[in-house]
């Protein structure tokens, strides 16, 4: 039981088991929690049907200082930065406590969101 990772910069992170990590993505200060599960291609497929992406962090991503729970679905070019530093915040999908951007378990985060 490892981690998927692909091309990607990792800095101050933890990362953990069964994390899927595509290419070209950046994570800074990031404690990613991992999956129960490794998602399979007939997982991946019908995820993708439904309008999901796969379980793990899309392709071209870019997350600092922030807290990833486990089974989240990370679509592409998702940007989790915090630019405009805020405190406190409930959004659909994610928290910000105390500037550190939480995206809860099991949360779906579409492709080219920006927090």
């Amino acid at each position: 039981e490892g981690s998927k990772i692909g091309t990607a910069e990792i800095r101050d992170s933890v990362v953990g088991i069964r994390s899927v990590i595509q290419a070209g993505c950046v994570l800074d200060g990031a404690l990613v929690m991992g999956n129960d599960v490794y998602e399979t291609e007939t997982e991946q497929a019908a995820a993708h049907l439904r309008g999901l992406p796969p379980l793990g962090i899309g392709e071209g991503t870019v997350i600092r200082r922030a807290i990833i729970d486990k089974n989240t679905r990370i679509g592409a070019k998702v940007t989790i930065v915090n630019e405009k530093s805020v405190q406190e915040e409930d959004g659909e999908q994610h928290y910000i406590r105390d500037g550190i951007v939480i995206v809860p378990k099991n949360a779906v985060i579409p492709d080219g969101t920006v927090i």
